[in-house]
């Protein structure tokens, strides 16, 4: 289940609950993967895209490796989110959270649909978007 998101450059922030088959690490891996083989095959066709410009090189589309942090209670399950979701703010690469496409700020602030689906948290629309 996908509690939040923030497609980055070169990184991912994802926020889900253990999932039903496999691990993790698993999930990740697959993910990965398969948006690399799009972007790259975008690229190496030639397409232009003001996003497909954030890729720098040809090889490497993420960071090698993922870092997990187990969230038992909903306190942190918002610090998380929030801290996630203002990645790319702080990076530079937008000046207001809702500007960046990749992420699911607009979803838990407007209900807004993006580019993943995201499941309904048992304490669904957690007011992250309002504190600072």
């Amino acid at each position: 289940m996908v509690v939040g998101y923030v497609v980055m450059p070169e990184h991912i922030h994802l926020l889900i609950s253990e999932p039903e088959r496999g691990t993790p690490s698993s999930v990740m891996q697959v993910l990965k993967q398969r948006f690399a083989r799009q972007v790259l095959k975008q690229i190496r066709r030639g397409q232009s895209s003001s996003q497909l410009g954030l890729w720098e090189e040809e090889e490497h589309v993420w960071q090698r490796r993922f870092y997990d942090f187990n969230i038992w209670n909903q306190e942190k399950r918002i610090e998380k989110l929030r801290y996630m979701q203002r990645n790319p703010v702080k990076r530079g690469l937008v000046l207001e959270l809702q500007h960046w496409a990749w992420s699911s700020f607009r979803w838990y602030a407007t209900g807004q649909t993006g580019p993943v689906k995201m499941n309904e948290w048992p304490a669904a629309k957690l007011q992250i978007h309002t504190a600072a």
